[in-house]
């Protein structure tokens, strides 16, 4: 267990006057009392008690090789787990509940705790922990950033040969990771050609390159449990003047997001400056996104940099930037960076070049990162 992040956890309740708290996220529980596990649809619960009576609760198919400094419970599959956790709820005035947890366990727990027992949603006692990376999180962001910057540099080149479709250069991705050293990807990553590009979320499919394609990477790696995602988008063997001017306006917003953060800076006007770039440019309506989202464990953590999340920053967050112009049915334009906030700014965990790049135009090998 590391006491020191339940203990920080145990405060969050205490402010909020929970006196117990049901985390089912694997990647919380990992993070505070480190064991990793993947329970499918079986129920999985560890229950922290405002007074250290702390409990996980684990089915009979989970693996367990450690000591984890708590009562545990086991239950198998004939048994009512759901009635088991509500039995350490007797006494409980004020539970609150994970975010990401199963209504049909959760009911049940409700249909048998106590009268004067009221449920509420808990998550952010952890999240909020969560949001504030350490020092040994910071240098494993820092470390899967930089294999993200080395691995896109190869997915890019594999995109200059020209002969392979969307999917095949997504199928490249995870081996380039583990070959670096990572586990693999942190999420599917995006390859769009062209128009394709214009969807945010486009999933490859059997496109071939045409001259004059944009192509949107969006790719992430995982490092000793830690996430990596960036964005970069590049041109085939040719760049229009319109492909011209939005990539250098989505650059000028996701440089000049940047240069704002530092602690104290709510992540709505971080979001502000890079919109108002874009929309008082005349592609406002094609900026259809938040600017970025908190990234850690999870590549989507708690918090996001937006126009509705006044949360100001403070030092040890990270998060992306990531503006983007998406014009249907032609192309589109999206560069992620990944942000550490310090004491008096933030450094940017990616060094990918940010330079407009053709590629497709001579066999030259590619040299994108900077110095």
């Amino acid at each position: 267990m590391n006491q020191q992040r339940v203990n920080k956890v145990l405060e969050e309740m205490q402010t909020r006057g929970i006196d117990h708290l049901i985390i089912s996220d694997p990647s919380s529980i990992d993070y505070l009392i480190g064991y990793s596990n993947h329970p499918g649809e079986r129920m999985f619960v560890l229950l922290l008690s405002i007074e250290g009576n702390h409990v996980i609760f684990l089915n009979n198919l989970f693996y367990l090789d450690q000591e984890l400094e708590m009562n545990i419970i086991w239950y198998d599959d004939t048994q009512d787990g759901p009635a088991l956790v509500a039995q350490y709820l007797k006494d409980a005035n004020v539970v609150g509940v994970d975010k990401n947890w199963e209504a049909r366990f959760l009911m049940r727990v409700m249909e048998l705790a106590n009268d004067e027992c009221c449920f509420e949603l808990g998550s952010i006692c952890v999240d909020y922990v969560r949001m504030i990376k350490e020092e040994e999180e910071k240098a494993l962001m820092r470390e899967s950033s930089r294999f993200n910057d080395l691995a896109i540099d190869q997915v890019i080149q594999l995109c200059a040969k020209g002969n392979l479709t969307e999917k095949e250069v997504s199928q490249e991705v995870e081996g380039i990771f583990q070959k670096l050293g990572c586990s693999g990807n942190s999420f599917a990553p995006i390859v769009a050609y062209g128009s394709n590009g214009a969807d945010g979320h486009h999933e490859g499919d059997d496109s071939l390159l045409k001259p004059g394609d944009s192509i949107v990477i969006d790719m992430g790696g995982q490092y000793h449990g830690y996430c990596s995602d960036m964005t970069r988008t590049v041109f085939y063997k040719e760049v229009s003047d319109e492909q011209r001017k939005v990539y250098n306006l989505v650059r000028q917003a996701n440089e000049a997001a940047e240069a704002i953060i530092k602690p104290g800076v709510r992540l709505c006007d971080i979001d502000k400056v890079a919109r108002d770039i874009i929309t008082e440019a005349g592609y406002g309506k094609n900026f259809n996104h938040r600017l970025g989202h908190f990234i850690g464990r999870d590549i989507h953590e708690y918090g996001d940099v937006s126009a509705v999340f006044d949360m100001p920053v403070e030092a040890g967050m990270i998060f992306s930037i990531e503006p983007g112009i998406y014009i249907q049915g032609d192309f589109g334009v999206r560069i992620e960076d990944l942000v550490l906030v310090t004491e008096d700014g933030c450094e940017v965990l990616n060094s990918y070049s940010k330079d407009l790049l053709i590629i497709g135009q001579t066999s030259k090998k590619l040299l994108c990162i900077k110095e």
